[in-house]
Protein backbone atom coordinates (compact mmCIF):
# COMPACT_ATOMS: atom_id res chain seq x y z
CA UNK A 1 0.00 0.00 0.00
CA UNK A 2 1.29 3.18 -0.96
CA UNK A 3 2.23 6.14 2.43
CA UNK A 4 -0.36 8.74 2.77
CA UNK A 5 2.69 10.94 1.65
CA UNK A 6 2.49 9.64 -1.69
CA UNK A 7 -1.07 9.42 -1.85
CA UNK A 8 -1.09 12.69 -1.21
CA UNK A 9 1.45 14.01 -3.38
CA UNK A 10 -0.91 11.68 -6.04
CA UNK A 11 -3.63 13.57 -5.58
CA UNK A 12 -2.12 16.87 -5.76
CA UNK A 13 -0.56 15.80 -9.06
CA UNK A 14 -3.50 14.62 -10.77
CA UNK A 15 -3.67 12.61 -14.27
CA UNK A 16 -5.19 15.97 -15.43
CA UNK A 17 -3.32 18.62 -18.11
CA UNK A 18 -1.27 20.87 -16.00
CA UNK A 19 2.87 22.15 -15.62
CA UNK A 20 5.34 19.43 -14.12
CA UNK A 21 8.04 20.68 -12.52
CA UNK A 22 11.33 18.10 -13.48
CA UNK A 23 14.73 19.43 -12.72
CA UNK A 24 13.43 22.37 -12.03
CA UNK A 25 12.21 23.34 -15.11
CA UNK A 26 8.54 23.42 -15.59
CA UNK A 27 7.06 21.01 -18.59
CA UNK A 28 3.57 22.11 -19.58
CA UNK A 29 0.81 19.39 -20.58
CA UNK A 30 0.89 15.55 -19.78
CA UNK A 31 3.34 13.97 -17.35
CA UNK A 32 6.75 13.05 -19.02
CA UNK A 33 7.68 9.94 -20.15
CA UNK A 34 11.31 8.34 -20.14
CA UNK A 35 11.99 9.71 -23.41
CA UNK A 36 11.72 13.14 -21.62
CA UNK A 37 13.26 12.27 -18.57
CA UNK A 38 16.44 11.10 -19.83
CA UNK A 39 16.49 14.13 -22.72
CA UNK A 40 15.95 16.09 -19.21
CA UNK A 41 18.91 14.62 -17.31
CA UNK A 42 21.16 15.74 -20.83
CA UNK A 43 20.06 18.79 -20.83
CA UNK A 44 20.90 19.51 -17.27
CA UNK A 45 24.64 18.35 -17.17
CA UNK A 46 25.09 19.26 -21.04
CA UNK A 47 25.31 15.63 -22.69
CA UNK A 48 24.92 15.18 -26.33
CA UNK A 49 23.12 12.61 -28.02
CA UNK A 50 26.05 11.97 -30.19
CA UNK A 51 29.34 10.00 -29.32
CA UNK A 52 31.79 12.24 -30.71
CA UNK A 53 29.98 15.81 -29.40
CA UNK A 54 29.14 13.74 -25.88
CA UNK A 55 33.27 13.33 -25.48
CA UNK A 56 33.78 17.06 -25.78
CA UNK A 57 30.73 17.90 -23.63
CA UNK A 58 31.95 15.94 -20.91
CA UNK A 59 35.31 17.48 -21.48
CA UNK A 60 34.03 20.88 -21.02
CA UNK A 61 32.31 19.87 -17.87
CA UNK A 62 35.87 20.62 -15.93
CA UNK A 63 35.11 23.75 -15.63
CA UNK A 64 31.91 23.81 -13.73
CA UNK A 65 33.97 22.68 -10.38
CA UNK A 66 34.53 26.15 -9.00
CA UNK A 67 30.46 26.41 -8.97
CA UNK A 68 30.71 23.42 -6.26
CA UNK A 69 29.52 24.28 -2.86
CA UNK A 70 32.55 24.34 -0.45
CA UNK A 71 30.39 23.23 2.64
CA UNK A 72 26.73 21.51 2.62
CA UNK A 73 26.05 25.18 4.61
CA UNK A 74 26.56 26.63 1.79
CA UNK A 75 23.24 24.96 0.23
CA UNK A 76 19.25 26.26 1.23
CA UNK A 77 17.47 23.19 2.15
CA UNK A 78 15.02 21.41 0.32
CA UNK A 79 11.49 20.13 0.94
CA UNK A 80 11.11 16.49 -0.06
CA UNK A 81 7.98 17.84 -2.40
CA UNK A 82 10.50 20.18 -4.26
CA UNK A 83 11.83 17.21 -5.63
CA UNK A 84 8.64 14.76 -6.74
CA UNK A 85 8.09 13.34 -9.88
CA UNK A 86 5.46 11.86 -11.67
CA UNK A 87 6.56 9.72 -14.96
CA UNK A 88 4.05 7.85 -16.99
CA UNK A 89 4.85 4.99 -19.27
CA UNK A 90 2.21 4.72 -21.55
CA UNK A 91 2.34 0.60 -22.88
CA UNK A 92 -1.58 0.68 -23.26
CA UNK A 93 -1.76 3.87 -25.80
CA UNK A 94 1.44 3.61 -27.27
CA UNK A 95 2.00 0.08 -29.03
CA UNK A 96 5.08 0.93 -30.80
CA UNK A 97 6.77 1.49 -27.52
CA UNK A 98 5.14 -1.52 -25.57
CA UNK A 99 7.29 -4.01 -27.87
CA UNK A 100 11.18 -2.75 -26.09
CA UNK A 101 9.16 -3.66 -22.74
CA UNK A 102 8.06 -7.19 -24.55
CA UNK A 103 8.31 -10.61 -23.02
CA UNK A 104 8.01 -13.64 -25.50
CA UNK A 105 5.36 -14.47 -22.97
CA UNK A 106 3.74 -11.61 -23.39
CA UNK A 107 4.96 -10.06 -19.90
CA UNK A 108 6.79 -6.89 -19.21
CA UNK A 109 10.73 -7.16 -19.18
CA UNK A 110 11.62 -5.91 -15.71
CA UNK A 111 15.13 -5.53 -16.87
CA UNK A 112 14.03 -2.59 -18.81
CA UNK A 113 11.81 -1.39 -16.15
CA UNK A 114 14.95 -1.26 -13.55
CA UNK A 115 16.65 0.57 -16.65
CA UNK A 116 13.94 3.14 -16.25
CA UNK A 117 13.98 3.10 -12.31
CA UNK A 118 17.73 3.72 -12.17
CA UNK A 119 16.84 7.07 -14.46
CA UNK A 120 14.06 8.63 -12.62
CA UNK A 121 16.47 8.19 -9.62
CA UNK A 122 19.06 10.07 -11.33
CA UNK A 123 16.38 12.69 -11.63
CA UNK A 124 14.77 13.18 -8.64
CA UNK A 125 18.12 13.76 -6.99
CA UNK A 126 18.91 16.54 -9.54
CA UNK A 127 15.45 18.18 -8.86
CA UNK A 128 16.77 18.01 -5.15
CA UNK A 129 20.08 20.12 -6.20
CA UNK A 130 18.54 22.38 -8.97
CA UNK A 131 20.12 25.93 -8.92
CA UNK A 132 18.14 27.87 -10.99
CA UNK A 133 20.79 30.27 -11.12
CA UNK A 134 23.26 27.52 -13.16
CA UNK A 135 22.94 26.65 -16.53
CA UNK A 136 24.38 23.16 -15.84
CA UNK A 137 24.54 21.02 -13.00
CA UNK A 138 28.21 21.24 -12.02
CA UNK A 139 27.29 17.67 -10.27
CA UNK A 140 27.97 14.41 -11.45
CA UNK A 141 25.28 12.25 -9.54
CA UNK A 142 25.53 8.58 -10.09
CA UNK A 143 24.15 5.39 -8.54
CA UNK A 144 25.73 4.06 -5.44
CA UNK A 145 23.16 0.92 -4.02
CA UNK A 146 20.21 -0.66 -5.13
CA UNK A 147 18.85 -0.70 -1.48
CA UNK A 148 16.05 -2.41 -1.70
CA UNK A 149 13.18 -3.43 -3.95
CA UNK A 150 10.27 -5.28 -3.46
CA UNK A 151 7.57 -6.39 -5.59
CA UNK A 152 3.74 -5.63 -4.62
CA UNK A 153 3.02 -8.12 -7.56
CA UNK A 154 4.31 -10.41 -9.55
CA UNK A 155 2.84 -9.81 -13.27
CA UNK A 156 3.65 -6.78 -14.88
CA UNK A 157 1.10 -6.24 -18.08
CA UNK A 158 2.43 -5.43 -21.50
CA UNK A 159 -0.62 -3.42 -22.89
CA UNK A 160 -1.60 -1.27 -19.57
CA UNK A 161 0.44 2.23 -18.40
CA UNK A 162 2.76 2.45 -15.89
CA UNK A 163 3.39 5.26 -13.44
CA UNK A 164 6.04 6.09 -11.83
CA UNK A 165 6.09 8.45 -8.16
CA UNK A 166 9.12 9.14 -5.94
CA UNK A 167 11.02 12.13 -4.47
CA UNK A 168 13.97 12.43 -1.74
CA UNK A 169 13.58 10.83 1.64
CA UNK A 170 16.74 11.03 2.95
CA UNK A 171 20.06 12.59 2.29
CA UNK A 172 23.70 12.93 3.76
CA UNK A 173 26.49 15.17 3.25
CA UNK A 174 27.46 13.69 -0.02
CA UNK A 175 24.46 11.33 -0.67
CA UNK A 176 21.06 11.19 -1.74
CA UNK A 177 18.41 8.37 -1.01
CA UNK A 178 15.24 8.26 -3.21
CA UNK A 179 12.14 6.13 -2.32
CA UNK A 180 9.96 5.50 -5.72
CA UNK A 181 6.89 3.82 -6.57
CA UNK A 182 5.05 1.96 -9.84
CA UNK A 183 1.54 1.44 -10.51
CA UNK A 184 -0.18 0.04 -13.52
CA UNK A 185 -3.77 1.30 -14.74
CA UNK A 186 -5.75 -1.89 -14.91
CA UNK A 187 -9.94 -2.05 -14.01
CA UNK A 188 -10.01 2.19 -13.78
CA UNK A 189 -7.43 2.46 -11.79
CA UNK A 190 -3.49 2.46 -10.78
CA UNK A 191 -2.69 -0.72 -8.45
CA UNK A 192 0.60 -0.48 -6.88
CA UNK A 193 3.45 -2.76 -8.54
CA UNK A 194 6.67 -2.49 -6.61
CA UNK A 195 8.61 -0.06 -4.14
CA UNK A 196 12.09 1.02 -4.63
CA UNK A 197 15.22 2.67 -2.70
CA UNK A 198 17.94 3.64 -4.58
CA UNK A 199 21.08 5.72 -2.45
CA UNK A 200 22.58 8.12 -4.83
CA UNK A 201 26.11 10.04 -4.46
CA UNK A 202 27.37 13.54 -5.97
CA UNK A 203 30.28 13.52 -7.29
CA UNK A 204 32.41 16.53 -8.96
CA UNK A 205 32.05 17.79 -12.70
CA UNK A 206 34.63 14.66 -13.56
CA UNK A 207 33.44 11.95 -11.46
CA UNK A 208 36.66 11.83 -9.26
CA UNK A 209 35.51 13.41 -5.61
CA UNK A 210 32.75 13.86 -3.36
CA UNK A 211 30.29 16.37 -3.76
CA UNK A 212 28.34 18.73 -1.52
CA UNK A 213 24.33 18.42 -1.57
CA UNK A 214 21.31 20.52 -0.53
CA UNK A 215 20.13 19.19 2.96
CA UNK A 216 16.97 18.41 3.51
CA UNK A 217 14.33 20.01 5.69
CA UNK A 218 10.96 17.46 6.68
CA UNK A 219 7.89 19.30 6.59
CA UNK A 220 5.24 17.40 9.09
CA UNK A 221 5.07 13.97 11.01
CA UNK A 222 5.04 11.96 7.51
CA UNK A 223 8.04 13.66 6.35
CA UNK A 224 9.73 13.31 9.44
CA UNK A 225 8.92 9.52 9.48
CA UNK A 226 10.25 8.74 5.64
CA UNK A 227 13.41 10.73 7.08
CA UNK A 228 13.94 8.72 10.17
CA UNK A 229 13.27 5.63 8.21
CA UNK A 230 16.51 7.09 5.91
CA UNK A 231 18.54 7.22 8.78
CA UNK A 232 17.72 3.84 9.65
CA UNK A 233 18.31 2.49 6.51
CA UNK A 234 21.74 3.65 6.65
CA UNK A 235 22.13 2.53 10.21
CA UNK A 236 21.34 -0.96 9.02
CA UNK A 237 23.71 -1.21 5.89
CA UNK A 238 26.81 -0.10 7.87
CA UNK A 239 25.91 -3.11 10.56
CA UNK A 240 25.97 -5.43 7.71
CA UNK A 241 28.64 -4.20 5.97
CA UNK A 242 30.48 -4.95 9.35
CA UNK A 243 29.38 -7.89 9.69
CA UNK A 244 29.93 -9.60 5.79
CA UNK A 245 31.26 -12.76 5.72
CA UNK A 246 34.01 -11.44 3.83
CA UNK A 247 35.03 -9.89 7.04
CA UNK A 248 34.15 -12.07 10.33
CA UNK A 249 33.52 -15.02 10.85
CA UNK A 250 29.69 -16.61 10.61
CA UNK A 251 27.55 -16.57 13.95
CA UNK A 252 27.50 -19.70 16.32
CA UNK A 253 24.02 -20.73 14.64
CA UNK A 254 25.38 -20.33 10.98
CA UNK A 255 28.97 -22.12 11.85
CA UNK A 256 25.98 -25.09 12.71
CA UNK A 257 24.34 -24.68 9.64
CA UNK A 258 27.47 -25.10 7.81
CA UNK A 259 28.54 -28.31 9.59
CA UNK A 260 24.95 -30.00 9.68
CA UNK A 261 25.00 -30.00 5.35
CA UNK A 262 28.14 -30.97 5.83
CA UNK A 263 27.35 -34.08 7.51
CA UNK A 264 24.46 -34.22 5.68
CA UNK A 265 27.02 -35.24 2.38
CA UNK A 266 29.26 -37.76 4.36
CA UNK A 267 29.30 -40.86 2.64
CA UNK A 268 28.10 -42.81 5.38
CA UNK A 269 30.07 -46.40 4.19
CA UNK A 270 33.67 -45.15 3.83
CA UNK A 271 33.25 -43.15 6.92
CA UNK A 272 35.98 -39.95 5.41
CA UNK A 273 36.06 -36.03 5.03
CA UNK A 274 36.97 -36.46 1.46
CA UNK A 275 34.03 -38.82 0.33
CA UNK A 276 31.27 -36.67 -0.04
CA UNK A 277 27.45 -37.60 -1.28
CA UNK A 278 25.04 -35.65 -3.01
CA UNK A 279 21.56 -35.75 -0.68
CA UNK A 280 18.26 -36.56 -2.58
CA UNK A 281 16.72 -33.67 -4.01
CA UNK A 282 19.78 -31.94 -4.46
CA UNK A 283 22.04 -29.83 -6.60
CA UNK A 284 25.52 -29.32 -5.88
CA UNK A 285 26.49 -25.04 -5.95
CA UNK A 286 29.00 -26.01 -8.65
CA UNK A 287 26.24 -26.49 -11.04
CA UNK A 288 24.27 -24.44 -10.60
CA UNK A 289 25.94 -21.35 -12.51
CA UNK A 290 24.95 -19.10 -15.01
CA UNK A 291 27.53 -17.22 -16.89
CA UNK A 292 27.48 -14.52 -19.60
CA UNK A 293 29.98 -11.54 -21.39
CA UNK A 294 28.87 -7.91 -22.37
CA UNK A 295 30.76 -5.73 -24.77
CA UNK A 296 30.20 -2.54 -23.26
CA UNK A 297 29.32 0.03 -26.63
CA UNK A 298 28.87 3.24 -26.69
CA UNK A 299 25.05 3.01 -27.11
CA UNK A 300 24.78 1.95 -23.75
CA UNK A 301 26.60 5.16 -22.12
CA UNK A 302 25.12 7.53 -19.66
CA UNK A 303 25.04 11.05 -19.14
CA UNK A 304 28.42 10.86 -18.17
CA UNK A 305 30.38 8.40 -20.58
CA UNK A 306 30.31 5.53 -18.98
CA UNK A 307 28.46 2.68 -18.87
CA UNK A 308 24.93 3.36 -17.52
CA UNK A 309 23.81 1.51 -14.57
CA UNK A 310 20.11 0.53 -15.29
CA UNK A 311 21.93 -1.33 -18.83
CA UNK A 312 24.14 -3.58 -15.65
CA UNK A 313 21.23 -3.72 -13.57
CA UNK A 314 19.20 -5.10 -16.55
CA UNK A 315 21.59 -7.64 -18.32
CA UNK A 316 22.57 -9.30 -14.33
CA UNK A 317 18.80 -9.50 -13.85
CA UNK A 318 18.21 -11.21 -16.97
CA UNK A 319 20.94 -13.63 -16.34
CA UNK A 320 20.13 -14.26 -13.01
CA UNK A 321 16.43 -14.92 -13.85
CA UNK A 322 17.70 -17.22 -16.97
CA UNK A 323 19.65 -18.84 -13.95
CA UNK A 324 16.95 -19.61 -11.43
CA UNK A 325 14.28 -20.47 -14.55
CA UNK A 326 17.35 -23.39 -15.30
CA UNK A 327 17.39 -24.13 -11.60
CA UNK A 328 13.89 -24.72 -10.96
CA UNK A 329 12.56 -25.80 -14.45
CA UNK A 330 9.50 -23.12 -14.48
CA UNK A 331 9.29 -19.76 -14.99
CA UNK A 332 10.27 -17.74 -11.52
CA UNK A 333 8.73 -14.57 -10.67
CA UNK A 334 10.82 -11.94 -8.79
CA UNK A 335 9.77 -11.62 -5.26
CA UNK A 336 13.16 -8.93 -4.47
CA UNK A 337 15.80 -7.21 -5.50
CA UNK A 338 18.51 -6.63 -2.79
CA UNK A 339 21.60 -4.73 -1.83
CA UNK A 340 22.60 -3.74 -5.30
CA UNK A 341 26.58 -2.26 -4.61
CA UNK A 342 27.74 -0.43 -7.21
CA UNK A 343 31.45 -0.87 -6.87
CA UNK A 344 33.61 1.04 -9.94
CA UNK A 345 32.04 2.59 -12.67
CA UNK A 346 32.20 0.18 -16.12
CA UNK A 347 34.04 2.10 -19.29
CA UNK A 348 32.99 2.60 -22.87
CA UNK A 349 34.67 -0.51 -24.07
CA UNK A 350 34.96 -2.83 -21.37
CA UNK A 351 34.35 -6.48 -21.15
CA UNK A 352 31.90 -7.25 -18.65
CA UNK A 353 31.97 -10.96 -17.34
CA UNK A 354 29.00 -11.72 -15.49
CA UNK A 355 28.31 -14.93 -13.32
CA UNK A 356 25.37 -16.22 -11.60
CA UNK A 357 25.18 -18.61 -9.03
CA UNK A 358 21.84 -19.90 -7.11
CA UNK A 359 22.91 -19.68 -3.67
CA UNK A 360 20.08 -20.37 -0.90
CA UNK A 361 16.89 -22.56 -1.82
CA UNK A 362 14.11 -23.06 0.48
CA UNK A 363 10.97 -24.36 -0.30
CA UNK A 364 9.92 -22.53 -3.88
CA UNK A 365 12.36 -19.45 -3.52
CA UNK A 366 15.61 -19.26 -5.30
CA UNK A 367 18.55 -16.52 -4.30
CA UNK A 368 20.75 -15.91 -6.93
CA UNK A 369 23.87 -13.97 -6.59
CA UNK A 370 25.25 -12.10 -10.00
CA UNK A 371 28.71 -10.49 -9.64
CA UNK A 372 29.91 -8.40 -12.25
CA UNK A 373 33.68 -7.42 -13.46
CA UNK A 374 35.51 -6.18 -15.74
CA UNK A 375 38.31 -8.10 -18.06
CA UNK A 376 41.40 -6.34 -19.25
CA UNK A 377 42.54 -8.69 -22.12
CA UNK A 378 45.41 -6.61 -22.46
CA UNK A 379 46.47 -6.88 -18.50
CA UNK A 380 44.63 -9.71 -17.48
CA UNK A 381 43.12 -8.07 -14.58
CA UNK A 382 39.75 -8.69 -13.73
CA UNK A 383 38.16 -5.73 -11.49
CA UNK A 384 34.93 -6.29 -9.85
CA UNK A 385 32.27 -3.26 -10.41
CA UNK A 386 28.80 -4.97 -8.99
CA UNK A 387 27.22 -7.56 -6.90
CA UNK A 388 23.48 -8.12 -7.17
CA UNK A 389 20.93 -10.21 -5.19
CA UNK A 390 17.60 -11.81 -6.78
CA UNK A 391 15.30 -13.32 -4.79
CA UNK A 392 12.57 -15.35 -7.01
CA UNK A 393 9.63 -17.75 -6.53
CA UNK A 394 8.70 -20.81 -8.22
CA UNK A 395 5.24 -22.45 -8.96
CA UNK A 396 6.91 -25.65 -7.08
CA UNK A 397 9.16 -26.95 -4.66
CA UNK A 398 12.62 -26.51 -5.89
CA UNK A 399 16.30 -28.83 -5.10
CA UNK A 400 18.18 -27.76 -2.32
CA UNK A 401 21.25 -26.24 -2.96
CA UNK A 402 24.54 -28.02 -1.80
CA UNK A 403 27.89 -26.01 -0.93
CA UNK A 404 30.75 -28.14 -1.45
CA UNK A 405 33.70 -26.26 -0.55
CA UNK A 406 34.16 -23.56 2.80
CA UNK A 407 34.13 -20.62 -0.09
CA UNK A 408 30.69 -21.99 -1.23
CA UNK A 409 29.49 -22.08 2.36
CA UNK A 410 29.53 -18.60 2.81
CA UNK A 411 27.81 -18.14 -0.32
CA UNK A 412 24.99 -20.16 0.80
CA UNK A 413 25.26 -18.24 4.32
CA UNK A 414 25.28 -14.65 2.69
CA UNK A 415 22.18 -15.61 0.40
CA UNK A 416 20.37 -16.94 3.66
CA UNK A 417 21.14 -13.52 5.43
CA UNK A 418 19.93 -11.83 2.05
CA UNK A 419 16.85 -14.36 1.88
CA UNK A 420 15.87 -13.58 5.51
CA UNK A 421 16.01 -9.84 5.28
CA UNK A 422 13.71 -10.39 2.16
CA UNK A 423 11.48 -12.20 3.88
CA UNK A 424 11.43 -10.04 7.03
CA UNK A 425 10.38 -7.20 5.47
Amino acid sequence: MLSPRFLLLRSAASLTTRSFRTGGVLMHGKAPDMVEVRNKLREIVGASTNWSDHQQAMAERVSLSSMLAKSQNDLPAKRMKDSYQEVHLPLGSEPQLREKYLTFHNTVRFGRILEDLDSLAVLISYSHTYNEALKRSPLSIVTALVDKIDMRQHIIYPDCDIKFTGHVTWVGKTSIEAKMHMSQFRDGAYAPVLDATFVMVARDPENKRAAFVNPLKPEGPEDEKLFQEGEANKSRRVDLSTASLLKVAPTDEERKIVHSLFLNTLDTKTVSFRSRVLPPNSVWMEDAKLKGLEICHPQERNIFNRIFGGFLMRKAYELGWANACSYGGCRPSLVAVDDILFQKPVEIGSLLLLSSQVCYTQGKHIQVRVHSEVFDPLTRQHNTTNVFHFTFVSDRDVPNIIPNTYGESMLYLDGKRHFNQTVEN
